[in-house]
């Protein structure tokens, strides 16, 4: 099972940045396509970005390409997601996902297919007008 830590969540202006930190732990970190995903009040949880193994390719939702980075470190077990620009859209609850066998979540694009189903505990975002 692995362990998912999310931090760096805040209240900001819209315009302004934000660095979101995911630290994993309990297995081979390297091996697993990581994810963010975000949830806003009232609304189904929605892909943001995801990243595969040796960060060979990045993907992104349309409505944060341009904006966020996705970014992952192999050696200190952690994935980042650098939010810039940030609009009052942007506010939810945001989580990191790790690639599972078992999971019930699918990132689908074109021949890539990710499945996630391990989970942090979230990291609210909220962006002011």
């Amino acid at each position: 099972q692995v362990q998912l830590v999310e931090s760096g969540g805040g209240l900001v202006q819209a315009g302004e940045s934000l660095r979101l930190s995911c630290a994993a732990s309990g297995r081979t970190f390297e091996n697993y396509a990581m994810a963010w995903y975000r949830q806003a009040p009232g609304k189904a949880r929605e892909f943001v970005a995801a990243v595969t193994q040796n960060s060979d390719s990045t993907f992104y939702s349309d409505s944060v390409k341009g904006r966020f980075t996705i970014s992952r470190d192999d050696v200190k077990n952690t994935v980042s997601l650098q939010m810039n620009s940030l609009k009052p859209e942007d506010t939810a609850v945001y989580y990191c996902a790790a690639e599972n066998p078992s999971g019930s979540t699918w990132y689908i694009k074109g021949k890539v297919r990710l499945r996630f189903g391990s989970w942090g505990q979230g990291t609210r975002v909220t962006v002011s007008s």
